[in-house]
């Protein structure tokens, strides 16, 4: 068996997978600090799955709380894992892709290109999961992604945004009367916390898809993958569905995404990446 952990900053994603490869299973566990949410993370799972220390063969490690994992954990194998190579590997495995545009939103948010094995960070953006929590506990007062989805799906974009239907009475080329003209343009004196929040998620991924589309612009590549903790943000499809009726390009958010470093960390031991 190897076991792929991706070690954040308090967050520890862990997949395992089988001799053959397939996944047998994956969790998520939390702590103050790197070195607490990856053995928390390893042993919740080895006791959840049942898993000996003898059947594990390998771990693979990424992710920015790695390095303070230098010894290992219980003196089996372990090797460090490129963030980037995790990245793209486990975007391409979880959406069935062979070529990609990886978009990782956790922190903040990660481009990765992958094609086959070959593994290219394209570049990224300070906007991502952590402005969302910021934002959200600062302007509204709430803390945590689930207590930001509940909110969101409460409000009302129109209270917050400019829309193109607010300025012309006439369409523009493929844009709708619904696109956005400015986020917070329309900002509204009785606007809701829950308009606000909306209107951080709706700026966020609008922001995020943008970027992600600009980069395959000029590209064969058209396929979109977005994983990281935003890809568990509903209104995420909502938005990449607009972006897909205005340019050439496909966005995927599978099942499972926020695991997707972790799954690609321990897939690289069954496949040898080029990370350009």
């Amino acid at each position: 068996m190897v076991l792929g952990i991706d070690v954040g900053g308090s967050t520890t994603k862990i997949v395992g997978l089988n001799a053959a490869g397939e996944c047998i299973g994956m969790l998520q566990v939390e702590a103050n600090d790197p070195t607490t949410s990856a053995f928390g993370a390893f042993g919740k799972f080895t006791a959840l799955y049942g898993i000996r220390l003898k059947d594990i063969r390998q771990i693979m490690l990424t992710g920015v709380g790695a390095s303070f994992l230098r010894e290992g954990l219980y003196d089996i194998p372990t090797k460090r894992v490129d963030e980037f190579i995790a990245i793209g590997l486990g975007g391409l495995k979880m959406a069935g892709l062979d070529a990609a545009l990886i978009v990782s939103a956790g922190t903040g948010t990660a481009l990765v290109r992958a094609v086959g094995g070959i593994i290219t960070h394209i570049g990224g953006s300070g906007v991502g999961g952590g402005t969302l929590l910021k934002m959200a506990a600062r302007f509204a007062g709430v803390n945590g992604f689930t207590a930001i989805k509940e909110l969101a799906n409460q409000g009302n974009l129109n209270a917050v945004d400019l829309r193109l239907g607010d300025i012309s009475s006439e369409t523009m080329g493929k844009l709708s009367p619904d696109t956005t003209v400015s986020n917070f343009g329309n900002l509204r004196d009785n606007a809701a916390p829950a308009d606000i929040v909306l209107g951080f998620i709706n700026m966020i991924f609008e922001s995020i898809g943008m970027m992600a589309v600009f980069s395959l612009m000029n590209d064969d590549v058209k396929n979109i993958v977005l994983t990281g903790a935003l890809s568990g943000i509903e209104q995420a499809a909502v938005v990449f569905k607009n972006l897909e009726a205005l340019y050439p390009v496909r966005f995927y958010i599978p099942q499972n995404a926020i695991y997707a470093t972790a799954l690609g960390a321990a897939f690289s031991e069954f496949k040898q990446p080029t990370n350009n």
